[in-house]
């Protein structure tokens, strides 16, 4: 993938976003404590420092878009912005975090390095303008229902509000019931307006696989076997960072563990997708 004149290059903490480079932005789902917080960015920065991979903590305080109204949903605002303060005080690392209401924004704003703007809120403009009103970088995430040309406008509220610091994220597409489809194309598409991230993790999701009944609420399946392969297809079209969610013990993670990456493989992962890129690299500088 050629890159784009059209496409800013930003800095986040020690990041570099959108210069050529790779960056990984990981982390559980949800907040679950503060204890497993705090230990899943030490071993996540304890991984990508020996790597050199650049790295911003993802995890979320409050899953508001849940299908369950039984479902795990983090420790709220409030806890959650304590306990991300204190990872990026203690661990000395950037952390990420969406934010569903726009009179949130300014609150997580004080705290956090990047806004992220959940998949299924990409449209919602008062969202999306307070979030660039708020000074910080935003990734928003592409719904899974919108075309990769129609991010241009979720990218125009953005600059028209006068934050160029945006990036966007694909994570899949709905193209059937509880199903997603990537479609690697949407990736070069978008690459044309702004530096892109792929989400490996939600893109292997199975969402709502187990419907639930009256006592158990609806729970998402995955196929975690697959977050490699989708994940190097990516670096090789050439997206700018990869988005992974990690867990030290999938099996009983509060919320998308049938998705996530078990820790004990991500320095491989990361292994493979530095090799890709340094292919990558090597072939572009072959005259």
């Amino acid at each position: 993938m050629t890159r784009s004149p059209m496409t800013l290059s930003f800095q986040i903490d020690n990041v570099r976003v959108g210069a050529g480079g790779l960056f990984l932005i990981a982390g559980p789902c949800v907040i679950e404590s503060e204890d497993h917080a705090l230990r899943m960015a030490e071993i996540i920065k304890g991984v990508t420092r020996s790597l050199n991979f650049p790295f911003i903590f993802k995890a979320s305080y409050d899953k508001a878009n849940r299908t369950s109204i039984r479902s795990f949903r983090g420790p709220g605002m409030k806890e959650g912005l304590r306990i991300l303060r204190k990872v990026k005080d203690e661990v000395h690392i950037p952390v990420l975090t969406d934010v569903h209401e726009s009179g949130d924004v300014a609150a997580v704003a004080e705290v956090v390095d990047v806004l992220q703007i959940p998949a299924f809120l990409c449209r919602q403009t008062d969202l999306v303008v307070a979030a660039a009103l708020s000074g910080r970088p935003v990734n928003i995430k592409k719904g899974q229902f919108v075309s990769p040309w129609d991010m241009k406008h979720a990218l125009a509220k953005c600059r028209e509000a006068g934050n160029s610091q945006v990036f966007v994220t694909e994570r899949g597409s709905s193209f059937g019931y509880n199903n997603l489809v990537v479609d690697m194309r949407s990736l070069a598409v978008m690459r044309r307006f702004a530096p892109v991230v792929f989400d490996a993790t939600h893109s292997v999701q199975l969402p709502s696989a187990s419907h639930g009944d009256e006592d158990q609420p609806a729970v998402s399946g995955g196929q975690p076997e697959f977050i490699p392969v989708l994940a190097r297809a990516a670096v090789a079209a050439g997206v700018d960072g990869v988005f992974l969610e990690v867990h030290d013990n999938p099996k009983e993670a509060k919320s998308d563990g049938a998705n996530a990456l078990d820790t004990r493989h991500l320095r491989g992962v990361l292994k493979e997708l530095q090799a890709v890129q340094k292919a990558l690299d090597t072939a572009h500088a072959t005259p």
